[in-house]
């Protein structure tokens, strides 16, 4: 299984580029790096340079959004011999542990209420790229409907960080639970 981080956002209701904002010492997209990294046997991200990583392009341009940063995750996935991709956006740093055991590869799935916690099988990514020929399609909810993705729902919210303020808070309940997992 490939994993790929999706880091491709240009973060404009954060302000800034949220991936690099710390949360417990850490940049935010370390956290995920390092949740999805132990559930995987190679890892990538999307979207974006980071040093000491296997970076790879949005697929078929940049601004695509998420589906560009999957697009090219499938796409390098099959190449590379993978069958199937788990995925996660830089802006959630609480990996659940057990994401890749959750989702399975059973085909397309992902976490209710965080589409980009998904699996994709990697056969999916021609019918990946028609689905993006056409503008209107850029939505990670419209492409799982598409799929008939599995969704599969943890007991416990997982943040999704788009603003500052949503940082904050979790910032907060980290000092309340100082060991930062998934399971606090």
């Amino acid at each position: 299984m490939l994993g790929a981080v999706i880091a491709g956002g240009q973060s404009r209701r954060f302000g800034s580029d949220k991936a690099v904002s710390t949360l417990g010492g850490l940049r935010m997209i370390d956290h995920v790096i390092a949740g999805l990294a132990a559930q995987v046997h190679q890892l990538v991200i999307c979207g974006r340079d980071e040093p000491g990583y296997r970076c790879i392009a949005d697929r078929p341009f940049p601004d695509m959004g998420p589906l560009g940063g999957l697009a090219a995750a499938l796409h390098h996935a099959r190449v590379e011999g993978f069958s199937g991709v788990l995925t996660s956006a830089c802006d959630t740093p609480l990996v659940p542990p057990d994401l890749a055991r959750r989702l399975g590869c059973d085909g397309p799935a992902i976490v209710t209420g965080q589409p980009l916690f998904g699996y994709w099988p990697a056969s999916l990514s021609e019918q990946l790229d028609n689905f993006l020929v056409d503008p209107a399609n850029r939505a990670v909810r419209h492409w799982a409907d598409v799929t008939f993705a599995r969704t599969v729902r943890y007991s416990n919210e997982i943040p999704n960080i788009n603003t500052v303020a949503a940082l904050d808070l979790l910032r907060v309940a980290s000092q309340e639970c100082p060991r930062l997992s998934f399971m606090c």
